[in-house]
């Protein structure tokens, strides 16, 4: 048999891990920040990129795409050559790789604190950087596949099936909810509209925790927790269940995201479905990782690696039964759009994604650098404080979530609301996001922690940059033996582990949106619903720059609570009809302040004014941030950019909104005559002077609109096109 001589390149598995520590510990600064900001508002600092709105969407892309991203191909990459006695293939494809994902972090770090954002959660990045991310996760592919065809291993091991199933899906999922149509080079409408845009949406939202931050782990948790323990993974056939189980239902989840909303009842029934029978295959992994461990809890004890896989693992089931549960709709009713939501997120962000990350790289980092960890102490050190670290963040986002849900729902003996002011349920919790922070104070020390440890323990050694090792070549023909197990051969052959893989995923996505997204008629219309004006569509292009959907939903649900305290005139909940010029949806996922889908008409002009200018003028006690950049005074210029005005227009009349083409030619004296009605009745108010060509103006048209064209009384404040 012929040994082969070959090398391991820990270079790029070196640069992938140092990222993920520098990109998470910012992402976690940056969260801490944010979460500060709602206890102490001054932190907005009255600065456009430093608002809540526009933060939170970085948090969540640094800790998701460039922590979790970095430590996965750092883990994928060192397993990958290990499992398959195979150097990568492309030295080339590994720096474009690695150097192409950092120009991506940095550009999102740039943009979206500058208002860049298409604000579909998780995918928050204008198109040119879509763009890229298609393009270097074509090169990660690439370079991971190749290197499986040269692989001097026969079988794939089950990490190995996460991976392709990570790179087929996450690229698929990425490019449909991608697709758009470009204004300018930093602004582009989504394809679809309203209900599709939202079921997309979420399909692909659930599904990049479920094939982002999920299978990939679960890849790691295959190879790292069986090297550290030095046992072989618990069950075989129970791996293959878990995998092709899991990858196959977990596409199908997304709409539970979207219940008791416009959505159509039979998609949000379908996801409810398949959420219940994800606990199967999801305990199936767990239990697999667990039970690995069984015979060794004796090192568990002595090792921090251990300790930090266990936990992981604890709260992949943790957060894997809640998510189930959550879909039910007499859970859901009770939890969306409360704090309960982010703290389901947390014990699977921090605890399953986080401690395996931790883990994984206290065992990197000696065997790179061929020395032993500087400090075992200050691992367990670690350990501990980022444990108390999730429980202070997650316990008290669980009792405000319970509080908000309880709050809200609660009558008097008259039918009207105990808590009518929204503002009752914001001060109660307040509390809670305090020990929230706290939570995370000490989860970013255990991250410095590990910064201090790692630092000195590569102080110790030297990097192995070519690692050597030797294997025999592949054999040419491979025969059978007797007795093999039947997924032996679907493990011998890529093509088809990534094809079946490709086509498990396929089918509940096929059948979940391609009904809504294609045939019209399952969208009811309504005949007064119309597109937005010139004004108001570059006023809602201002909502979403300040990322006022962070905090706001725009779906009134059919509750009693609901369509009281939205809608006290005419109680009507939110119908899918009126979503259908929303390119996109802005439905939303959490309410730190009220839906504002009825607030058309609510408030006076000058209500909106004073409210966007100082907060607590209109709404004592609120934390809601102060835009003064919205209007202009003597040092700055608000003036409203209206350069891109007819080409949203046009791109908004190509996507299927009705405009004539009359209104487009004409937008600018449409846009004047509704800017200049809404000025002129600011400047009624002695303490107002307002220009007409604020951006403030455009806002307030854009505030001005939402639900009236449903509601039957009312001023209507805006002529439609």
């Amino acid at each position: 048999m012929q040994i082969e001589k070959f090398q391991y390149d820990n270079t790029i598995v070196r640069n992938f891990t140092v990222a993920a520590i520098l990109w998470g510990t910012v992402g976690f600064l940056v969260g801490l920040y944010v979460a500060l900001e709602l206890v102490y508002p001054s932190l907005n600092l009255n600065l456009p990129w430093l608002t809540f709105g526009r933060l939170r969407a970085l948090h969540t892309n640094a800790v998701i795409f460039a922590f979790v991203g970095n430590a996965m191909f750092a883990g994928v990459y060192y397993s990958l050559q290990r499992l398959l006695k195979a150097r990568l293939a492309s030295d080339l494809l590994s720096k474009i790789h690695f150097w192409g994902w950092q120009l991506i972090i940095v550009a999102a770090a740039i943009s979206l604190p500058l208002g860049y954002t298409t604000s579909k959660e998780y995918a928050e990045l204008e198109w040119p950087i879509d763009i890229a991310i298609a393009l270097v996760w074509v090169v990660f592919g690439v370079n991971m596949i190749w290197t499986i065809l040269k692989r001097r291993e026969r079988h794939l091991y089950v990490a190995i099936w996460f991976y392709i199933a990570t790179f087929i899906t996450v690229a698929v999922l990425h490019i449909v909810n991608s697709l758009e149509l470009p204004v300018s080079g930093m602004k582009s409408y989504s394809l679809f509209a309203g209900v599709q845009d939202a079921l997309i949406q979420w399909w692909y939202g659930h599904n990049a925790v479920a094939f982002f931050l999920t299978t990939p782990i679960l890849g790691l948790m295959y190879y790292f927790v069986p090297k550290a323990a030095n046992r072989p993974v618990y069950s075989y056939k129970l791996s293959i269940i878990h995998f092709w189980a899991l990858i196959f239902l977990y596409i199908w989840a997304g709409p539970h995201h979207l219940l008791y909303s416009s959505l159509p009842d039979w998609a949000q029934s379908l996801g409810t479905v398949f959420s219940i029978m994800l606990i199967a295959p999801s305990w199936g992994g767990m239990i697999n990782g667990l039970l690995t461990l069984r015979g060794a809890w004796d090192k568990v004890r002595e090792s921090s690696v251990l300790k930090f896989f266990v936990v992981a693992i604890t709260a992949y089931g943790m957060s894997t039964f809640e998510g189930p549960m959550l879909s039910l709709k007499s859970v859901n009713a009770i939890a969306h759009f409360t704090d309960w939501i982010p703290a389901h997120v947390h014990i699977g962000t921090l605890g399953w994604n986080g401690f395996l990350i931790f883990g994984m790289i206290y065992w990197l980092i000696p065997r790179m650098y061929k020395t032993s960890l500087f400090s075992e102490k200050l691992a367990n050190a670690h350990f501990w404080i980022g444990t108390m670290g999730i429980l202070f963040w997650a316990l008290p986002m669980y009792v405000a979530g319970f509080t908000q849900s309880l709050m809200w729902k609660d009558f008097n003996p008259d039918g009207t609301l105990v808590y009518g002011n929204f503002l009752d349920t914001v001060t109660q919790i307040i509390p809670m996001y305090a020990l929230r922070a706290f939570g995370g104070t000490l989860y970013l020390i255990g991250m410095i922690l590990l910064i201090v440890n790692v630092l000195r323990t590569v102080a110790t050694g030297k990097l192995i940059r070519n690692e050597e090792a030797e294997a025999p070549a592949l054999e040419k023909v491979y025969k059978e033996h007797s007795g093999e197990h039947w997924h032996r051969w679907i493990e011998r052959n890529p093509l088809k582990l990534a094809l079946f893989s490709l086509f498990a995923i396929l089918i509940g996505g096929i059948v979940e949106f391609v009904p809504t997204a294609m045939i019209e008629s399952n969208i009811p219309t309504i005949d007064s619903v119309k597109p937005y004006t010139a004004l108001e569509l570059e006023g809602r292009d201002i909502y979403i720059r300040e990322g006022c959907n962070a905090c706001h939903s725009q779906m009134v649900r059919p509750f009693r609570s609901e369509v009281v305290r939205y809608d006290p005139l005419h109680q009507q909940y939110s119908m899918a009809g009126e979503y259908v010029y929303d390119h996109p949806h802005l439905w939303g996922s959490k309410r730190t302040g009220p839906d504002l889908h009825r607030v058309g008409g609510k408030y006076s002009n000058s209500w909106h004014y004073n409210h966007m200018l100082e907060p607590v003028s209109m709404s004592p006690r609120s934390i809601m941030p102060r835009y003064p950049w919205l209007f202009s005074t003597e040092d700055h210029d608000a003036s409203l950019n209206t350069s891109l005005t007819k080409k949203k227009l046009e791109a908004m009349k190509t996507l299927g909104v009705p405009y004539e083409d009359e209104y487009i030619e004409q937008w600018e004296s449409h846009l004047s005559e509704q800017a200049n009605a809404i000025a002129a009745d600011l400047n009624l108010n002695p303490d107002i002077q307002v220009d007409s060509n604020e951006e403030i103006i455009a806002l307030i048209a854009y505030l001005q609109r939402l639900g009236m064209d449903i509601k039957q009384s009312g001023t209507q404040t805006a002529s439609n096109p």
